[in-house]
């Protein structure tokens, strides 16, 4: 039973090595491309986010100040 293991140990990792030469990997001006647009569209997500809860915030606190 310990054989099979070892076997298939080996059998892993050969075959994790031989799928892992046929990645493609991208140029470094796609990453920096791909940075670039992950950064950006979080910031405007945030920006968003932050609007949104400051809208929230105000309506909540000119309600309360209304009933109040």
């Amino acid at each position: 039973m310990a054989e099979e293991k070892k076997a298939n140990r080996g059998a892993w990792f050969r075959e994790m090595k031989s799928e892992l030469k046929k990645i493609v990997w991208p140029s470094k001006e796609t990453v920096a491309k791909n940075t670039g647009t992950v950064l950006l569209s979080s910031l405007v997500l945030g920006a968003c986010i932050w609007i949104f809860d400051f809208v929230a915030v105000s309506a909540v606190n000119m309600i309360l100040h209304v009933f109040a």
